[in-house]
């Protein structure tokens, strides 16, 4: 063979190989995904968030029997979430504020509006809430939610609100 014929001949054979082999194209890599911000893990305590979202939190009435100054069974339940914020938040402070109905004399209806207060924060305060974050005042028959002289409006006068004065 000449030297034409192997210059042909490794042309050819440079020529197949190329045209058999894989050209491998290189990808454009794809951006790495933005990193996921997640929410911190609930470590299960209560948030000043939850005062307006939490079912239990926003119940801040309890109601009393007339002329009883002792928290219902039904609102221990109550007494125990406001006793867990209390504690799960040692900066919050809240108002008992006690009332009464129009019945009985005005330093009567003051009286047992301060007792009925001073119930709620022994019901809290067993409960778990500390004694340094309550504060009791007694509106006695001066602030009625309802003025008619009936029993349905007695009742609702009947009443300690829980005020959260620092969430």
């Amino acid at each position: 063979m000449n030297n034409t014929a192997r210059v042909l001949l490794a042309a050819s054979v440079a020529l197949a190989l190329a045209a058999c082999s894989k050209q491998v194209k290189e990808e454009p890599q794809p951006e790495p995904p933005a990193p996921v911000e997640t929410a911190p893990v609930s470590d299960g305590r209560y948030t000043p968030a939850d005062l307006d979202t939490d079912s239990c939190l926003r119940q801040r009435t309890v109601y009393f029997d007339f002329d009883q100054d002792v928290v219902r069974p039904e609102f221990q339940a109550i007494m125990a979430c406001h006793a867990k914020y209390l504690g799960d938040r040692p900066g919050a402070r809240v108002t008992l504020e006690g009332n009464a109905d129009e019945r009985g004399t005005r330093e009567y209806n003051l009286g047992l509006g301060e007792r009925r207060g001073n119930a709620v924060s022994g019901a809290l305060q067993g409960a778990g809430g500390s004694a340094g974050q309550i504060t009791v005042v007694s509106y006695g028959e001066e602030r009625p939610v309802c003025t008619e002289s009936n029993e349905s409006c007695w009742q609702r006068n009947r009443r300690v609100e829980i005020v959260y004065t620092v969430r």
